[in-house]
C-alpha cells in the first residue's frame, strides 16, 4: 500500500519560499509570480541544465516513450499479420483507450492523495512485468493476450501520466514552467519519430519479441530514474483528502466555473473524435504503400517529428505572455483536420511523409499547450483529479473514432475513411474556435477567471 504524500517530516521542512513559490504556480496571477522569459528552444535547453530533479523526470519519460512506440509499432504489425483488418488494429487502440476513461477518476484520485513519486515507480515496474506478457504470443490463437494485458498496462498508465504532469509544475518555479513542458511535449514526438522508426527496423529485422523486451527494459529504467528524484512532487496538503465521489464533484464543479479551465479540458476530447485517423497510418503502410513494419515505423516518425516541433511552434504563436495561447491551439487543431484530410489523398508513401509531419504540427501543438494551460491555472491539490478527466475524455473520443475508423476502413476503404475523419477534425477545430471568443478576446490565460476560481472549487 502507498503511502500518504507530504505527511512526515519532509512536509514540515517546507520553507516560506517554497511554499510562496508555488502558490505562485497555481495562481499565474498572483503578484508574487515572477515574469515569463523567453520560450524558445534554447530556454527549454535552459531549464533542463539548470534543474537536476526536472532532467532526470525528462530522461525518464524519454526512455519510457521510446519502449511505448517499439510496442505500438510491434502490435500493430501482429495483428495486421495475424488477422489483417483495419478494424483488428481499431481494436488495439481501444484496448489502450477505453480502460483509461474506466479508471480516470480513481487514477486522478490517487494521484492526488498518495505520494506521486511513489505511485509512479509502482506503475513502471508494475507495466515493465505485464509487457514480458506479450513474449507468448505465438500465433493467431494467442492474439487474446493483447486484448487482456493491454488495458492492465493502460490502467497503470492512466496514473502514471496524470501525476507526471500534475508533478511537473513542482519541480520548476512557474516562470519556467512553459519552456520546460514544451520539452516535455516534445519528448513524445521525439520518441515517436526516433522510436517508431527504429522499432519499425527491429520488428522487420529481429521480430516483435524485441520490441517487447525493449519496452519492458525501457519501464525498469524509467522506474530508477524516477526513483532517484528527491524534490516533492505535491504540495503539503493540510486536512482530511475528500472521498472519490466527493472528489470528483469537486473537480467538475471547479471545471465549470473557470470558462479557460473548461475550453481546455474539452479540447483535446473533440480533438480526439477525428484521431481515430491514426488507425489508418498502419492500414495506409501495409496495403496501400506496400511498405510493412518498415512503412509503419515511417509513418510513426513522421507523426512524432511533427509533434516534436509542434509544441515549440505552439509556443512561440503563444508568445511569452501566453495572450495567444486559445489563438494556437485553434490554429493547430484546423491544422491537424486539413492536413489528414490531404493524407486520404496521398499516392506514395514519400508524400505521406510530409503530410503526416504537417499533421502532428498541429496535433502536438494543441496537446502541449492545452496541458501547459491547465498546469498554469489548477491548484495542485486538484491537479491529478483535472488531469486525468483531461485524460478521460480524450481516451473515450480516440476509442470511439477508433472503431468507427476500422469499420469505414473495412466497409468503404482507408482513403475515404481518412478524408471523413480529416473532415471531423476541422469541423470540431472551427466549432472550439468559435466558442472560445469570449476567452481570446479577454486575453487567454492572463485574464481572469470566469468567474474568479482561483481558491479552488
Amino acid at each position: 500500500m502507498l503511502p500518504e504524500p507530504a505527511r512526515g517530516p519532509q512536509a514540515h521542512r517546507t520553507t516560506g519560499a517554497a511554499r510562496v513559490r508555488w502558490r505562485a504556480v497555481s495562481d499565474p496571477t498572483s503578484s508574487t509570480a515572477p515574469a515569463a522569459r523567453s520560450t524558445g528552444l534554447r530556454a527549454s535547453l535552459g531549464v533542463l541544465r539548470r534543474h537536476r530533479d526536472f532532467r532526470r523526470l525528462y530522461i525518464a519519460s524519454l526512455i519510457s516513450l521510446g519502449g511505448d512506440w517499439f510496442l505500438t509499432v510491434a502490435l500493430f504489425d501482429v495483428v495486421l499479420r495475424l488477422e489483417g483488418t483495419a478494424t483488428s488494429v481499431a481494436l488495439v487502440i481501444i484496448a489502450q483507450e477505453l480502460p483509461s476513461f474506466l479508471a480516470a477518476p480513481a487514477a486522478g484520485y490517487l494521484v492526488d492523495r498518495l505520494d506521486r513519486r511513489r505511485l509512479m515507480v509502482v506503475c513502471d515496474l508494475a507495466r515493465a512485468v505485464l509487457v514480458l506478457g506479450f513474449l507468448l504470443i505465438g500465433g493467431e490463437s494467442d492474439l487474446w493476450l493483447v486484448y487482456v494485458l493491454l488495458p492492465f498496462i493502460t490502467v497503470f498508465s492512466t496514473a502514471f501520466d496524470p501525476a507526471m504532469e500534475a508533478a511537473m509544475p513542482n519541480l520548476v518555479p512557474s516562470e519556467d514552467l512553459g519552456p520546460a513542458y514544451s520539452l516535455v511535449g516534445s519528448a513524445w514526438g521525439t520518441m515517436l519519430a526516433v522510436g517508431a522508426a527504429i522499432g519499425g527496423l527491429v520488428v522487420a529485422g529481429l521480430g516483435s519479441t524485441a520490441a517487447f523486451a525493449i519496452d519492458a527494459a525501457s519501464f525498469a529504467l524509467s522506474a530508477a530514474m524516477i526513483f532517484s528524484i528527491r524534490s516533492p512532487f505535491a504540495e503539503p496538503h493540510e486536512g482530511e483528502h475528500p472521498r472519490l465521489v466527493e472528489a470528483t464533484l469537486e473537480t467538475v464543479t471547479y471545471a465549470r466555473r473557470d470558462h479557460r479551465v473548461l475550453a481546455l479540458l474539452v479540447v483535446k476530447g473533440g480533438f480526439g473524435l477525428g484521431a481515430g485517423v491514426l488507425v489508418l497510418l498502419s492500414v495506409f503502410a501495409e496495403r496501400i504503400f506496400l511498405a510493412g513494419a518498415v512503412g509503419i515505423g515511417l509513418l510513426m516518425g513522421a507523426r512524432g517529428a511533427g509533434a516534436l516541433v509542434g509544441p515549440f511552434l505552439g509556443r512561440a504563436i503563444a508568445g511569452d505572455d501566453d495572450r495567444r495561447l486559445f489563438a494556437a491551439i485553434g490554429i493547430a487543431l484546423a491544422t491537424f483536420g486539413i492536413s489528414y484530410v490531404a493524407f486520404g489523398f496521398t499516392p506514395t508513401i514519400a508524400v505521406a511523409l510530409p503530410v503526416v509531419f504537417c499533421a502532428h504540427l498541429g496535433g502536438g501543438g494543441q496537446w502541449t499547450l492545452s496541458t501547459y494551460g491547465l498546469q498554469r491555472l489548477v491548484p495542485d491539490r486538484l491537479r491529478g483529479r483535472i488531469f486525468s478527466f483531461d485524460f478521460a475524455l480524450v481516451t473515450l473520443s480516440i476509442a470511439i473514432s477508433s472503431l468507427v475508423t476500422g469499420w469505414a476502413a473495412d466497409r468503404f476503404g482507408p482513403r475515404p475513411a481518412a478524408i471523413g475523419l480529416g473532415a471531423v477534425a476541422l469541423a470540431w477545430a472551427i466549432t472550439w474556435w468559435f466558442l472560445t471568443g469570449d476567452i481570446r478576446r479577454g486575453g487567454g490565460l492572463s485574464a481572469p477567471s470566469f468567474p474568479d476560481s482561483r481558491n479552488g472549487a
